[in-house]
């Protein structure tokens, strides 16, 4: 029986594992609950400041921010947002496939790239492909913190506002819903004009400028770009918890089905065992 005492071990160790798998489902639907609850609570604030902005550039046609302002640089900055962690399905895969085939875009046009990596799994797929990262953040946690963002994204927002480069590109997981997540390139800037549009209203909107309107528009559009970069971020991070559950969920389940394979196999080895027995035991009952 030491074939019969080795499938049980099997069992017992896919059973094992099917419920540190149904466990981190579990906490996966916990997580994925509060993180789309963070990603709808971020919405309303980037609308608003793109409204005020947009009010206030239309009370201020003859100035235009940086932020607005096409460039001829021949390189362009790509923001790569992936998870710190695995065990989420293809998720990452997905998005990174889309940055590869824009980064070679980029490339065949004859422009360079610079790459922030929001998350370890980008950073090191970034890393590997040799893509030049000017600057990256990981260990987020569940939460995104705007103050932990601000940093090396401003790295690529200075370098467009200065001329350096062209344009810059934002790649993270689009939530759709809790079975669909979409892997998506937007571009970040230059701002268009459709983007900058406010809504309208049957009334005009005047304001009072404090120290002046130049001042006050470019605070608000950095602002504007940086709740952007949040919100991706916010998104990715509701994708992951989404797809680590449907993972996990496709994980208990395969893992039932093993054991039930498992459990067919013990007992037909089990029955042959028994079948044998009796077999010796008849044979030698007649031989007497």
């Amino acid at each position: 029986m030491a074939a019969g005492k080795e499938i049980r071990g099997k069992i017992k160790s896919v059973e094992n594992t099917k419920k540190i798998t149904k466990a981190m489902e579990m906490v996966a639907a916990s997580k994925m609950r509060k993180a789309q609850e963070r990603m709808r609570a971020a919405r309303p604030y980037s609308e608003k400041i793109r409204n005020i902005a947009a009010n206030l550039g239309q009370a201020n046609p003859e100035y235009v921010h940086p932020f607005m302002k096409v460039n001829d640089a021949k390189t362009a900055g790509v923001i790569v947002v992936t998870t710190d962690k695995g065990l989420c399905g293809g998720m990452n895969t997905n998005v990174l496939r889309v940055v590869t085939s824009k980064l070679r875009e980029l490339q065949g046009a004859g422009v360079s790239t610079e790459a922030v990596a929001i998350g370890n799994k980008g950073l090191g797929f970034l890393n590997r492909v040799g893509a030049k990262v000017v600057s990256h953040v990981t260990g987020l946690g569940d939460t995104p913190h705007l103050d932990k963002l601000i940093g090396p994204v401003k790295v690529l927002l200075d370098a467009y506002a200065e001329g350096k480069i062209n344009a810059v590109y934002l790649s993270y997981t689009k939530f759709i819903n809790t079975m669909k997540q979409e892997s998506v390139v937007e571009q970040l800037l230059p701002l268009s004009s459709a983007q900058m549009q406010a809504d309208k209203t049957e009334h005009g909107w005047d304001y009072i400028y404090e120290p002046d309107a130049q001042t006050v528009i470019d605070d608000l559009l950095v602002r504007y770009v940086e709740s952007l970069i949040y919100q991706a971020v916010a998104e990715n991070m509701a994708s992951e918890q989404s797809a680590r559950m449907v993972a996990m969920k496709a994980a208990t389940d395969n893992a039932g089905s093993v054991i039930g394979e498992l459990k067919l196999v013990y007992n037909k080895t089990r029955q042959a065992a028994i079948t044998k027995e009796l077999s010796e035991i008849v044979a030698g009952a007649a031989a007497v």
